[in-house]
């Protein structure tokens, strides 16, 4: 039986690409100052002779673990575990592993205290830094418990503590109730209202929601306004029970995410409803299963690949240890036009 081939090592690749042995360790740690066609040709050899780099050695010497904490609310909704897929193929790109904790729902007790590990660093001396969207979490905490580089996504807090990642849900919400004003809707309702001090995501859509119909001309109408804590299917379907008790009905229902609006659709068909002949239908994520409903799903998708890219990418910069204030990203969405809004 031969012999297993030795690994590679650092000075096979300089060699056999001609360079340096410290530009080979320039390009495997993605230092920008490489010629182009160095870099190439150092890649080159790398994937030649299967050349694998030392991470353990190398996150000795840099003092870090090359693990970053993702903490999400719930692991189980589309949306984020979407979202989790792009930070982690992000976060690869880096060479890093991505350690993902589920931190809970608004209504769950325990979901502070589990944030503010989370901004600890949940495990000391085991992330290098936090990517977190928080519900409960607010700026005392951050500031007294956050001990590792961290970003926030979300709505919850601002940049003033953390650099922070976001679409502008007022704006998208705005343009979401519009469309089903140009459809010739003027009852709208809406599902997925949430009190205080929950909620931040759904007040500035019910915000932008509002403006829409301001603009319109069409009055607000607060019987139209459904509250859901819990933004999944049965609260969508308890939801679109309750618009059809009232003395006049809408003729159009804006869900704050895509969960609630499938619970609504499902509710709808059930009572004989059509969608979106007799009430038309918009969602908020653009989750995949909405692309695949029956009817498919028109929604406000936020670019949710840009969200990760520039989360991972700012946490990058602060494990480098740049020093510049906390910055506020917009990342932008798109609004997909769909049969529950055909007409």
């Amino acid at each position: 039986m031969p012999s297993a081939r030795p690994a590679a090592r650092l000075q096979d690749v300089a060699k056999l690409a001609g360079v340096s042995a410290k530009t080979v360790s320039n390009v495997v740690n993605d230092y920008e100052h490489v010629r182009p066609e160095t870099r190439s040709k150092v890649q080159d050899a790398i994937e030649l002779l299967g050349y694998r780099p030392n991470v353990i050695a190398r996150n000795l010497k840099s003092g870090r673990s090359g693990v970053i904490a993702l903490a999400l609310p719930e692991l189980d909704a589309p949306y984020f575990a979407e979202l989790a897929h792009h930070v982690v193929r992000a976060a690869m790109e880096r060479g890093w592993t991505v350690l993902v904790d589920e931190t809970g729902q608004i209504q769950d007790r325990a979901v502070r205290a589990r944030e503010r590990s989370a901004v600890a660093g949940i495990r000391e001396h085991l992330i290098d830094g936090v990517i977190l969207n928080p519900l409960a979490l607010d700026e005392t905490d951050v500031e007294r418990y956050g001990s590792v580089p961290l970003v926030l996504l979300g709505e919850r807090l601002s940049s003033r503590l953390a650099d922070h990642v976001a679409i502008d849900n007022e704006a998208a919400a705005a343009e979401a109730t519009r469309h089903l004003i140009s459809t010739g809707r003027r009852r709208i309702a809406v599902v997925g209202a949430q009190p205080p001090p929950f909620g931040h995501s759904a007040r500035l859509r019910l915000r932008g929601y509002r403006d829409a119909l301001a603009e319109a001309g069409i009055r607000y109408d607060p019987t139209l306004v459904v509250e859901a804590l819990d933004w999944r299917r049965q609260p969508g379907v308890a939801a679109v029970a309750q618009l059809l008790a009232l003395p006049e009905p809408p003729d159009a229902v804006f869900c704050l995410n895509d969960l609630l609006a499938l619970g609504a659709v499902r509710g709808l068909t059930d009572a004989g409803v059509r969608v979106p002949e007799d009430m038309a239908m918009v969602g908020f994520d653009d989750i995949e299963e909405s692309r695949y409903a029956v009817p498919s799903l028109t929604t406000v998708a936020p670019d949710k690949e840009a969200i990760a890219r520039h989360a991972v990418d700012r946490l990058a910069r602060r494990l480098e240890h740049v020093t510049s204030p906390p910055e506020e990203i917009t990342v932008g969405y798109t609004l997909q036009v769909r049969e529950s809004t055909a007409t």
